[in-house]
């Protein structure tokens, strides 16, 4: 599938869990944070860009491009993943585990084939419970974006850029 195939973007499972992430904090926000605080403010910017950077860079043309966005997103989404694990600790509320049955549970929703925010919902229940839902999902995340980052990486250095290639192209062209 290209990168720049309009909307394909969609497919991709960590555009999929952003989204997820971006819904739960909106929610987590209304219920658990001061409604006009900063705070509140940089937890859905943070959510907001990790998912919106995603789509933008998957239609840049350049490689260069891609890569730099999607590094945008991965930065907003560890940004947002510090202000989860703040909040546990601010409150005094727990860190689970990443091998806790709990966070196993969460991890697990991942696989299922229709991976939404309603399978997330019930962890909104409780602020320990949402914030340690954010803290498995954004990882699990960031690691499906570091995994892109580094293909389009070495994609790069094999290939070349959009505007290395161009020139290719022209020179090419000239030279007939």
């Amino acid at each position: 599938m290209s990168m720049s195939t309009p909307c394909g973007y969609k497919s991709l499972p960590f555009y999929k869990q952003s989204e997820i992430i971006y819904d739960f904090t909106i929610e987590f926000v209304k219920l658990y944070i001061e409604k006009y605080s900063r705070t509140a403010d940089q937890l859905i910017q943070a959510a907001r860009s990790g998912k919106q950077n995603i789509p933008e860079g998957y239609l840049q043309r350049s490689l260069r491009g891609r890569i730099k966005l999607l590094g945008v997103s991965r930065g907003s989404l560890e940004e947002l993943l510090n202000d989860y694990m703040d909040f546990l600790r601010q409150k005094g509320l727990p860190l689970w585990d990443k091998d806790s049955p709990k966070a196993k549970a969460v991890r697990k929703l991942i696989y299922n084939s229709y991976n939404s925010y309603k399978n997330y919902k019930y962890y909104i229940r409780t602020a320990e419970s949402a914030a340690n839902a954010m803290v498995c999902l954004i990882n699990q995340t960031n690691r499906l974006i570091d995994q892109k980052i580094r293909w389009l990486e070495e994609q790069f250095a094999r290939d070349g850029g959009y505007t290395e290639n161009l020139f290719k192209k022209r020179i090419q062209n000239r030279d007939k």
